[in-house]
């Protein structure tokens, strides 16, 4: 007994400074797209960031509607998100704080390399009307993500009513970029993906890009310090320190440099 009570006295210096390291570690909470996430950007990026300024971020990563939920509950302390017109909603509505542009690339719309639905080129609503009238397989994240906002409106360009009627192949998953791309690999489906995440999947079986370069699959991304008016708890000096750090010469410069297999998957756009 003695010699247990003896263990447990040593046990509490090291316990104590556990505690009060965990206590005194700096960090936000980051709600942002799957994207970022599955592309590897985050993985390149964040490091910089936290060497640079001491402070951790931890990601949250879902479809941009999530996150945007996420952020109105306060359970966020800053947005990295694409989906411009829900962003400047979210701000307009005073949940957010200034919402600034930070990086773009692009949507592609993904098939069978042999394109039995004949969509390859570079007009996204062609491709999609001609997916609608062959009835072709085509896979819808169906999840209010950033990439699902997008596909929806490319689908009403392309004149198509899915509200009043689904083309017979439509199907929704619910799910993620990843799930969804690993779906129509394993079913020779059609599916929208951000050129980020498409770069960083493995499991592509026969699939490559049939469409792309249209001006209307523009992928833009912007961060936003959630408002601490609304939500007292947010950690408003830090997530400033991150979204100032994101638009700076060194953060642009970060997410510049982030490739795989030489090709860069993000364009910073910021403007100080």
């Amino acid at each position: 007994m003695l010699l247990r009570q003896r263990l447990l006295l040593l046990a509490l210096p090291a316990a104590l400074l556990a505690c009060a390291a965990q206590a005194q570690e700096k960090f936000i909470v980051l709600a942002s797209t799957t994207s970022t996430e599955q592309s590897g950007l985050f993985k390149h990026l964040l490091p910089q960031f936290t060497q640079a300024s001491g402070t951790a971020v931890r990601v949250v990563a879902v479809g941009t509607g999530q996150a945007l939920d996420m952020a109105r509950r306060g359970d966020a302390d800053a947005l990295f998100v694409h989906d411009q017109p829900a962003e400047q909603k979210f701000v307009a509505e005073g949940f957010g704080q200034e919402r600034r542009a930070v990086m773009y690339n692009d949507f592609v719309l993904i098939g069978p390399r042999a394109d039995p639905a004949g969509t390859r080129g570079n007009a996204i609503a062609a491709a999609l009307q001609r997916l609608a009238d062959t009835g072709a397989d085509f896979v819808s994240r169906g999840d209010n993500s950033g990439t699902h906002a997008a596909e929806l409106r490319q689908w009403k360009l392309a004149g198509v009513d899915l509200a009043a009627a689904k083309p017979a192949g439509y199907k929704e998953c619910g799910c993620g970029m990843g799930q969804a791309l690993n779906i129509a690999a394993s079913t020779g489906a059609y599916v929208l993906a951000d050129r980020g995440t498409w770069l960083s999947f493995k499991n592509r079986a026969d699939l490559g890009i049939l469409v792309e370069g249209d001006k209307q699959l523009f992928n833009q991304y912007g961060v936003i310090v959630v408002n601490p008016a609304r939500h007292p708890h947010v950690k408003k000096e830090l997530a400033q320190g991150f979204a100032d750090w994101v638009v700076s010469p060194a953060g642009q410069a970060a997410i510049a440099s982030y490739t795989i297999g030489g090709e860069q998957l993000f364009f910073p756009n910021a403007t100080q």
